[in-house]
């Protein structure tokens, strides 16, 4: 099945029609906030008419017999009511835009962790289509929902559950901090789990989220990887680490660190991360010959011993408001280099994450929060039908 098209004719923000998206709940409606266009309530036909004649408004009768006595006093659902019950029988039928006939609607989880946004997609609870080339037209920010990496759930033979990472571009991630705290809370949220901790397998190995508070996740990240080999690397050789090796870029000399939080990461300290040109070096550094598998790319500010600023380019998607690994990264690097002490907060430009990490031998600990959005639907197309 090739992408998925938006629906014409779904309803879309601001009254204009466009993307097949279905908004369901939002955070406002969950916390009791009534919506415009409530659905009115509905009578229930009675028993003893059903099958039989209504009587529409207006006093006409439709044919075939005559009324109930109860007809004429039965609750009219109005047009409204009409509209989000019953599926119309022309969006039924309607195409996509690759000649395929609407089949069904996928239900999403819109969620971040400071800032750094996902859609959650329950691949224990519905039948997912191929993940790649979807991934791409949901990353979308106009023709699909927008989100910087796709989490799906999936059951796991070594943990309790597995937690698939799909970046902007449909490739694949190994690790998503953020994303972990997001995809722990709507594991809570949804009736997954009551678990105050779990273990989520994830293609870096296995980590374990724990609830700290009202929407906070504490996440045990294990130990950084700090052999150029396995981060992977071509900067360095042995043990590592890789701290402050000259790297020339665009004819720019800069000093990189480099380390793995299960994903790999370039560490650059700038004087100031507001002025820094991330969106010149991040694609340069993300696809050097010195990463092999690419690298996500953070640029820091030492605020103080005990803070610093931080911009992230996440491989495969960009610049990101927030990137947790990154976080982490940066504040191993941080302690390696002895510019800060053994907690760190990281201030992101969606939020700060606290990091911490007791000693070498030691796992990194990673706490922050974890919100989720709204709910909704999105349109897939008839993959017979293409």
């Amino acid at each position: 099945m090739g992408p998925p098209r938006p629906r014409s004719g779904a309803p879309r923000g601001g009254g204009r029609r466009g993307c097949g998206v279905r908004t369901l709940r939002t955070a406002a409606s969950r916390r009791g906030v009534p919506r415009a266009g409530a659905r009115r309530a509905r009578g229930r036909e009675p028993a003893a008419t059903r099958g039989g004649p209504r009587r529409l408004r207006g006093g006409r009768e439709r044919p075939g017999g005559v009324a109930g006595p109860d007809a004429a006093s039965e609750p009219d659902p109005g047009p409204r009511a009409d509209r989000r019950v019953r599926p119309r029988a022309r969006d039924a039928a309607r195409p996509s835009h690759r000649g395929g006939a609407v089949s069904r609607e996928l239900p999403f989880v819109k969620m971040h962790g400071a800032g750094n946004d996902f859609v959650v997609l329950d691949g224990i609870r519905h039948e997912l289509p191929p993940l790649e080339p979807l991934a791409r037209w949901l990353a979308d920010r106009h023709r699909g929902i927008g989100f910087d990496q796709l989490l799906v759930v999936r059951p796991s033979r070594t943990a309790d559950y597995r937690m698939e990472i799909y970046n902007a571009d449909g490739s694949r991630a190994e690790m998503c901090a953020n994303g972990i705290r997001a995809f722990f809370k709507y594991l809570r949220d949804h009736g997954h789990t009551a678990a105050d901790a779990i273990r989520i397998e994830t293609l870096a190995g296995v980590v374990v989220p724990r609830a700290v508070g009202p929407d906070r996740v504490q996440v045990e990240m294990g130990r950084p990887v700090l052999a150029p080999a396995k981060i992977p690397t071509r900067l360095g050789e042995g043990d590592g680490p890789v701290l402050d090796v000259p790297l020339d870029v665009a004819g720019r000399r800069l000093l990189v660190s480099a380390i793995s939080m299960g994903n790999p990461h370039c560490v650059v300290y700038v004087d100031d991360v507001d002025a820094a040109p991330l969106e010149t070096l991040g694609p340069l550094l993300e696809r050097h010959e010195a990463f092999p598998n690419r690298v996500n790319v953070e640029l820091v500010e030492v605020v103080s011993r005990r803070r610093v600023r931080q911009r992230t380019w996440e491989r495969g998607t960009g610049e990101t408001l927030a990137c947790g690994s990154g976080a982490c990264a940066v504040a191993a690097v941080s302690m390696l280099r002895g510019v800060s002490e053994r907690t760190l907060t990281v201030e992101l430009r969606g939020g700060e994450l606290e990091i911490g990490w007791a000693a070498p031998e030691a796992p990194i600990y990673m706490t922050g929060p974890a919100a989720e959005v709204f709910r909704g639907a999105i349109a897939l197309p008839d993959p017979g039908g293409a």
